[in-house]
């Protein structure tokens, strides 16, 4: 009895290690580095060219407040000794308050922007994951691992990074939907636009 139980429990066993091999044989996974798509996508790219514009513009609109500012400030300064000190007082808490409402200017449109950029790369982000997630499905993929600055995964063999594939394939799709979308000349940056 305790032989046959011994010769089940090896067959079990046996069996058990012999099914285990076939799945892990099967599975199909790969990985993808987030942090060079994130870097090489023309999504991602188009939203950071459009940042620095769209800053660009808000800083050019500030500066020119900032220099009125200055204007005003450095007449107000040529007239005190001929306006007198109570002139010069009401001058002061006048230049306090605009160099108030410049600073609050200034965060509210820094505020504005990452509002309003933070929203469209989340958008980016997901339609990356949806593909990826489609591109498994099409492609048997069992898993698909992302990689990046601090990963998870130590060692893959070569072949098992789709990065590359992935990334032409999202760019591809990007630039078919979005045609519409200006490329910059690559001498030309957003501030000398």
């Amino acid at each position: 009895m305790k032989k046959t139980l011994l010769i089940v429990g090896f067959a079990l066993a046996l069996f058990s290690c012999d099914k285990q091999q076939s799945s892990e044989a099967g599975m199909k996974t790969a990985y993808v580095d987030i942090a060079k798509l994130s870097k090489d996508y023309e999504a991602f790219k188009d939203l950071e060219s459009q940042s620095k514009i769209k800053e660009g513009e808000m800083g050019r609109e500030l500066q020119a407040d900032v220099k009125q500012y200055q204007e005003d400030r450095a007449a107000a300064e040529h007239q005190a000794a001929t306006k007198g000190p109570q002139w010069v007082q009401l001058k002061a808490q006048e230049f306090q308050k605009r160099e108030q409402d410049i600073t609050a200017k200034q965060q509210q449109m820094a505020q504005n922007l990452q509002e309003e950029f933070g929203a469209k790369n989340d958008s980016a982000v997901n339609v990356m994951k949806k593909y990826i997630g489609n591109y498994g499905k099409e492609k048997g993929y069992d898993y698909i691992y992302s990689t990046s600055d601090i990963s998870s995964i130590i060692y893959a063999k070569e072949g098992y990074d789709l990065t590359d594939e992935i990334l032409k394939a999202l760019n591809e799709e990007y630039k078919k939907n979005h045609p519409d979308v200006e490329k910059p000349a690559k001498d030309e940056t957003p501030e000398t636009k």
